[in-house]
């Protein structure tokens, strides 16, 4: 059978999966938290695939492989966001899902509001949710129209419209548990797809097996296979010259720290049954198996499209980073691959856009309709079917500023990874008691959106340092210039804040051992961060190699595996993100001043 008729049998099963969960979670949910958070039930197995599915988009699959193409090895660090984008997980999910359960939160704007004792801090979460839903959703919509065009011939239209039907269908019938179970399957096609084609690339016969292969790779040159010496003030970078430097590469990891901060997860993260799966999901599914795929199987593709385009072969002439994946899923699967990685790249696309969607649609309904229009006072059902209507809404918008406003959509959706990262800024106050007056929280979220927005598009990266990076120093800095200006928050907000951080601190106290393992992880850490991604990596260019791999290509893989085993010491030894039964009792039993409606 052709390839295509692959991809619609594939598609076919995926839609039937897709319909099941959807149509089982519209018979089952019947309250509000159900339909919004899962009832806090989603268990071990699946938060772990759909959780790590949700944090890499089909982004990594298609544009991941083109920008290495593009750019060489020095983007190939961006890898590296196996490790940055878990490690604010360790940093604030556990301490997140400990205060979701005791004070009932519902969404990020509950914690944040109740925390800051700040109605203004509501709203612009809320803001901020709801303009990155749609954005962020329009970006992965369109990919997929886009892939459905080039591998089958449906137009982009069409096609665009007809793959957001099936997200829409499971979100909204089905609620957060469907898009959960969703996700499990989306994991292992997302894995399986990059791994499927990086396999065929690597074994064409162009390449003359590994040793070719290999060989070609060590003969691209210094543009290709190095970190560059210099420091560009533009994204671009000079002529001929990528901008990926040592620095631009740390800060540019910040950006995907914001993917875990973001208010969609950080609701995730409150519907979670427990969260002893958090430490699996950060050191082992996100650091080790979305780790090996993109190492190994995403640069086989990038730098391999780029050995057959310096060779001449005709198919590779005239290459975008956009069509690199399509072009090598074309030219080198065979039928029923075809349809399988297609199915990958698909199932990586869905992934993002439906939990955007879907909490969404939850935030709104939560801190808009319930708590203005309503004023605390309306039914389950009619929650649920207001929800339905806004993610609906949500999904139009997407498609509509997706087909209609390209240049704003790729303006704001590369900027919210950098937004979500300067999330930072109060989940530094809510989890780990940093000091800052409710006012400076506000003003310092604002303005670090601002500046997140300046450096991307008026200033593009001052210093060579990513938005992201501008965003959350500036934010942090006003935040705390508030302070330094002696704005005090009223009593009744120390109080509250007080209360919560001994609770928290109690419940959360580290054993001996964990203690001395946060010491050494101080130190670790940054060490870490200082050579793998930060402006030691450079040493990559010349340093050692192994098994054929060029120096930068093995530095990455070095650390890596490190960073591998610094995941697990933060995750379970330092006890970042272990909980036990006493702790995960407390949470659930100790409601005595929660608020109920906070």
């Amino acid at each position: 059978m052709a390839g295509t008729t692959w991809v619609y049998i594939f598609l076919g099963l995926y839609i039937i999966y897709c319909f099941y969960w959807g149509l089982k979670g519209y018979f089952t949910e019947k309250t509000s938290s159900g339909y919004s958070i899962a009832g806090r039930s989603i268990p071990f197995a699946a938060f772990l695939m759909a959780a790590t599915a949700a944090s890499f988009s089909g982004w990594t699959f298609i544009g991941h492989p083109g920008l290495i193409w593009r750019d060489g090895l020095a983007y190939a660090f961006a890898s590296f966001y196996v490790l940055t984008i878990p490690i604010t997980g360790t940093f604030f999910s556990k301490r997140t899902w400990l205060l979701g359960k005791r004070y009932g939160f519902i969404t990020p704007g509950d914690m944040y509001a109740y925390y800051f004792n700040s109605e203004a801090i509501r709203w612009l979460v809320v803001t901020t949710a709801v303009l990155y839903s749609i954005f962020y959703s329009a970006v992965q919509l369109m990919a997929a129209g886009a892939l459905f065009n080039v591998i089958a011939g449906v137009p982009f239209k069409f096609g665009a419209i007809f793959l957001s039907f099936i997200v829409w269908f499971y979100v909204c019938t089905g609620g957060l548990k469907a898009s959960t179970w969703v996700g499990v399957i989306q994991f292992l096609l997302l894995v399986g797809g990059i791994m499927i084609l990086g396999w065929f690339v690597i074994q064409h016969p162009e390449f003359g097996g590994w040793a070719g292969f290999s060989a070609n790779v060590n003969d691209l040159g210094p543009r290709l296979t190095e970190v560059p010496r210099v420091i560009n003030f533009g994204l671009g970078g000079a002529e001929g010259e990528t901008a990926w430097t040592a620095v631009m590469i740390l800060t540019y990891m910040f950006a995907l720290m914001g993917i875990q901060s973001s208010p969609a997860f950080t609701m995730w993260t409150f519907g979670i049954k427990s969260p002893k799966p958090l430490a699996w999901q950060q050191a082992f599914m996100s650091t080790f198996v979305v780790g090996l795929a993109l190492f190994f199987f995403t640069a086989f593709q990038g730098m391999g499209a780029k050995i057959l385009q310096l060779q001449g072969i005709e198919a590779f002439q005239g290459l975008t980073d956009k069509s690199v994946v399509p072009l090598l899923m074309q030219r080198f699967l065979p039928p029923i691959m075809l349809g399988v990685v297609f199915m990958g790249a698909i199932a990586a696309i869905h992934s993002t856009a439906a939990p955007y969607i879907g909490t969404g649609g939850s935030i709104l309904l939560r801190d808009v309709y319930w708590r203005y229009i309503k004023n605390q006072n309306v039914s389950d059902a009619e929650q649920i079917w207001i929800n339905r209507l806004l993610a609906t809404v949500l999904t139009i918008l997407a498609l509509v500023v997706g087909m209609t406003s390209t240049a704003a959509l790729v303006i704001l959706g590369a900027l919210a990874t950098a937004f979500g990262f300067v999330m930072y800024v109060l989940l530094l106050g809510v989890i780990w008691g940093f000091k800052i007056p409710s006012v400076g929280a506000v003003a310092g979220v604002l303005s670090g959106m601002i500046a997140v927005f300046l450096t991307f598009k008026v200033w593009p990266s001052p210093l060579s340092m990513h938005c992201a990076f501008w965003g959350t120093f500036t934010g942090l800095a006003v935040a705390y210039l508030f302070k330094g200006l002696g704005v005090k928050d009223s009593q009744e907000t120390v109080d509250r804040q007080k209360e919560m951080r001994d609770w928290l601190d109690d419940v959360d106290e580290p054993s001996e051992s964990g203690k001395q393992w946060r010491k050494v992880m101080k130190i670790v850490v940054p060490v870490w961060y200082f050579f793998a991604i930060g402006p030691a990596c450079i040493i990559g260019n010349n340093a050692f190699s192994f098994a054929g791999f060029p120096p930068l290509w093995s530095w990455q893989i070095f650390w890596w595996i490190l960073g591998i085993v610094m995941m697990w010491g933060l995750a379970f030894k330092a006890e970042m993100a272990t909980t036990n039964e006493v702790q995960i009792q407390r949470a659930d039993t100790e409601q005595n001043i929660v608020v109920k409606e906070v």
